[in-house]
């Protein structure tokens, strides 16, 4: 059980960190691929962490968090808010793949150093802010579960 345990934890890491990493990605990707042109959008970095990287990450954490929940068989009141967090960040991931998707078109004509249109800059900051909120919400949640518990 403590395998599954270290699997779930080892899996969310990587899945935030790829969560954390693609709005950064993609705000400054017109610097990037002015440096490094690429054959075609099938093959941006973008797509490749989010596709390669987050999304299999993603389905382990969430699989084996699922198999934890399963074996311990906890349902404290702390754990159905940390599962609001995790809807969370899969709706944040959703937006991500969103956010690339939208991104792509708007790279390709962009000159050399040109920033991206505000709205997607807009839209890849607050995605950030989010992430980053959720992230600390769940983790404190993780972390304080015995003094929610009253032990």
């Amino acid at each position: 059980m403590l395998w599954l345990l270290l699997l779930h934890i080892a899996a969310l890491l990587m899945w935030c960190a790829a969560l954390l990493y693609l709005p950064v990605l993609v705000l400054t990707a017109p610097k990037t691929r002015a440096a490094f042109p690429q054959p075609s959008a099938l093959y941006s970095i973008e797509r490749f962490v989010f596709t390669r990287v987050a999304t299999p990450f993603a389905l382990l954490a969430i699989v084996a968090g699922t198999l934890v929940f399963l074996w311990n068989g906890t349902t404290a009141p702390w754990l159905i808010l940390k599962l609001t967090g995790v809807v969370g960040l899969v709706i944040c991931h959703a937006l991500v793949g969103l956010l690339i998707l939208r991104a792509e078109p708007a790279l390709r004509p962009l000159a050399q150093g040109e920033p991206l249109p505000a709205r997607l800059r807009y839209s890849g900051y607050g995605l950030l802010a989010a992430i980053v909120g959720i992230v600390c919400a769940v983790l404190w949640l993780v972390l304080s579960k015995p003094m929610l518990e009253g032990n």
